[in-house]
């Protein structure tokens, strides 16, 4: 099954595996991979083929993320009180402790 893609007086068609290939290349630059990593990566998913430095590499960005996560975990519930006592101020008139 091809897949389609359109532009501006133009019309391309994909097979679907390229597009996911895209989508996937696109997660992982949206979740903070260097190019170089994807790079490395893309063999294991079209081919199979794998390397224990690849699996290092993807271990230690899969450990950024998570680190990342945890960081943005923790700012978002501070925000969450911020927003509890902004809240309480709203309701009550009385000022932000």
């Amino acid at each position: 099954m091809l897949g389609r893609v359109q532009g501006r007086n133009t019309q391309r068609h994909y097979a679907d595996d390229a597009i996911d290939r895209v989508l996937l290349i696109q997660q992982l630059y949206a979740a903070g991979l260097p190019s170089r990593s994807i790079v490395e990566l893309l063999p294991c998913v079209v081919t199979g083929e794998v390397t224990p430095e690849l699996l290092m590499r993807l271990s230690a960005e899969r450990d950024r993320i998570d680190t990342q996560i945890g960081t943005l975990t923790g700012t978002r519930d501070r925000l969450d009180t911020v927003i509890a006592a902004a809240t309480t101020t709203f309701r009550t008139g009385r000022p932000c402790p």
